[in-house]
């Protein structure tokens, strides 16, 4: 599916986080958003996918109309992989998967072999079969993350946004979650911190700086040491790995 976004603007009681941004992803394309803290990248997010509502703009998925349908309607397509995932109850990591099931069932509706089946796999998608009985407040922050995921895939959405999915989780659990949702092939709107990640796995990038997206273009095309001071403000040296072949950045502040 393809997402478009139109002149959206999102408003934070008086200040103007979101500032009329347009842009439009294609068919299974893994798309980055990058920039530095405060950017708007997270509220742009929360807009397309109904968490906040926008001043103005509009969203679609392919032709369905993201901001003028249900909150139901919407999570029949479009999964959300938040940072944060905190509970105040406690689940099994399989009660917590099949809660993906929701959108697709009716009010008290029985779950069915194919529920179950289902969140089988994607349990198997995201290496969590054995974690399937443990507590989910038991688990470590980046076992949380991939279990949340896997309730994301049980979803069965036909596109993905990931809001910084990676924040706060060491090297290995970084590149099995975003190995994991590139694997899916479907379409990936994606903000994340960490540059070469994004250099390594998304199609395009769209860079934000106060509200407003001020680059884009394909990760090799995109990534300039100018762009990186103009965005973060350090000093940047952008390299190619000589072993891996895949972007490199050295970073300082002189």
């Amino acid at each position: 599916m393809e997402l478009k976004v139109n002149d959206l603007e999102i408003m934070i009681g008086q200040e103007a986080i979101v500032k009329s941004i347009s842009f439009q992803t294609q068919k299974k394309q893994f798309v980055g958003i990058i920039g530095a803290n405060g950017c708007g990248k997270s509220t742009m997010l929360k807009g397309i996918y109904k968490g906040i509502k926008p001043k103005a703009g509009r969203v679609f998925l392919d032709d369905l109309d993201l901001l003028a349908v249900s909150e139901k309607k919407v999570a029949q397509k479009l999964g959300v992989v938040n940072q944060f995932n905190e509970l105040n109850f406690d689940l099994s990591v399989f009660q917590m998967v099949l809660l993906g099931r929701t959108p697709h069932k009716k009010l008290l509706e029985s779950d069915t072999q194919a529920d179950i089946d289902i969140v089988m796999d994607a349990l198997a998608k995201t290496n969590l079969v054995s974690y399937a009985e443990r507590s989910f407040l038991s688990l470590s922050g980046g076992e949380k993350q991939r279990v949340i995921l896997a309730r994301t895939i049980a979803q069965q959405p036909s596109y993905m946004i990931l809001d910084e999915p990676t924040n706060h989780l060491d090297i290995r659990y970084q590149l099995e979650i975003l190995s994991c949702v590139k694997n899916l092939e479907i379409g990936v709107l994606a903000a994340l911190h960490d540059l070469e990640l994004a250099a390594h796995y998304c199609d395009y990038i769209y860079a934000m700086k106060a509200g407003k997206i001020i680059a884009e273009g394909k990760p090799e095309e995109l990534f300039t040491e100018q762009l990186i001071e103009e965005i973060y403000g350090v000093h940047c040296t952008i390299y190619k790995n000589p072993v891996t072949n895949r972007l490199g950045f050295a970073y300082s502040l002189e």
